[in-house]
């Protein structure tokens, strides 16, 4: 399968290419023909949320996003609101309950805000629901259909780990906002004169959080029910502190446009990350998104106009010898990359910049990173070490550590 064949709609509606979500995600050629459960990307990422009025404008205000479509009391939808988000081909939901009986009030009430469902755009929800049945998956919703002016949406929905779900979605024949229910509405909130188009591009993976012991069974499932390959495994000195450790494997669709690391804590002198999560998220679930970007100095600086706090980097990361001498040359030179916090890390195939952003809720959960590739398909492990050094930080100010 070809680079321009696996694009969906809404890659397409951001004038992404090809070539362009290669070198933003590290998307590759597979042959998809005897894929048992073939997945051409990411459909939505669906949060559940306190206030999704508010929410829904933190990210237009702060991150970029454009509201495209809304759900709602107005629209004859008496249990929540559903506000539609896009950048590029990143399109979020924002959901939270209207209706103090609403299920979402019981989810947030354990959870906090989170993200409930990762949604996967499939070519054929029937035959990735009857392999992943006869795999052992448990099926929360069967393939149905939803149907309205626009035309169909075919859907179903698998259980995966914590109250986490992925809900599969083949858009062939609807060309309506979203699904039906939800109409087209626009925000009247107006950037600020001057600001980008967009401050991120496409989502490039999703980190799931899985209590200890749970990681290689979570694994297993990827790679038996959904077809998914492991990319990498990281495991002992490669991440871990003096003080923290934590296990992790990366898995991935056949065309590496759907990429998950799974953690799992590891035993270590404190409280790690991935024990934090899931004490505070009351279970396993999704700790992180990776946002694309094609130009991470504007959009950290962006970013950091509206509010974001990032994780700080100690001035002796980027005065370390060793770091320069296997990074070599980058785009941006090293002296801008500190001013801003941002590390790099090379491999193989490429380098790559990022950044992590604080917890954006009141628990310390769910946190955003922002990603710049150039031709490296890793995920930064040369900057582990920087990375968990600064989550201690953080924590032992929370007093969680």
């Amino acid at each position: 399968m070809t680079l321009e064949q696996t694009l969906d709609d809404g890659e397409r509606l951001a004038q992404l290419d090809g070539e362009q979500l290669r070198q933003l995600v590290g998307l590759v050629e597979y042959g998809a023909s005897g894929d048992p459960f073939p997945v051409s990307g990411w459909d939505s990422l669906v949060w559940v949320v306190g206030n999704a009025v508010q929410t829904a404008h933190f990210f237009q205000s702060a991150f970029g996003m454009e509201l495209v479509v809304y759900s709602g009391p107005e629209t004859g939808n008496r249990d929540h609101h559903g506000f539609v988000l896009r950048s590029g081909a990143a399109r979020f939901v924002i959901t939270g309950a209207h209706d103090p009986g609403s299920p979402l009030a019981d989810h947030h009430r354990a959870h906090g805000d989170g993200i409930v469902d990762i949604a996967l755009s499939v070519p054929d929800v029937d035959r990735c629901i009857a392999h992943a049945a006869a795999s052992g998956a448990t099926v929360l919703e069967p393939p149905h259909d939803l149907t309205d002016q626009h035309g169909t949406v075919r859907v179903a929905a698998l259980a995966v780990h914590g109250d986490t779900r992925h809900t599969l979605v083949d858009r062939s024949r609807y060309t309506g906002p979203y699904l039906p229910g939800y109409v087209a509405r626009t925000s009247s909130h107006v950037k600020r004169a001057g600001a980008p188009e967009r401050l991120f591009h496409a989502v490039d993976h999703v980190v799931g959080n899985v209590e200890l012991g749970a990681m290689d069974r979570w694994v297993e499932f990827y790679n038996r029910v959904m077809g998914f390959t492991n990319m990498a495994e990281f495991v002992g000195a490669d991440i871990a502190t003096d003080y923290s450790a934590l296990m992790s494997t990366v898995v991935a669709n056949g065309n590496h446009r759907v990429t998950f690391p799974l953690n799992e804590p590891a035993l270590g002198k404190k409280k790690s990350q991935i024990d934090e999560y899931l004490e505070f998220y009351r279970g396993p679930g999704a700790q992180h998104v990776a946002l694309a970007t094609d130009d991470i100095l504007t959009t950290v600086d962006a970013l950091r106009a509206e509010g974001i706090e990032f994780l700080g980097t100690p001035d002796s990361y980027y005065e370390d010898p060793a770091l320069r001498a296997r990074i070599g040359d980058v785009r941006v030179p090293i002296e801008e990359l500190r001013t801003r916090g941002i590390l790099v890390d090379r491999d193989e195939d490429g380098y790559l910049l990022q950044i992590f952003t604080k917890p954006i809720g009141d628990r310390p959960t769910v946190f955003f990173e922002l990603i710049e590739r150039h031709g490296s398909l890793g995920f930064g492990i040369g900057n582990f070490q920087a990375l968990f050094e600064a989550i201690e930080r953080e924590q032992d100010e929370r007093g969680t550590f």
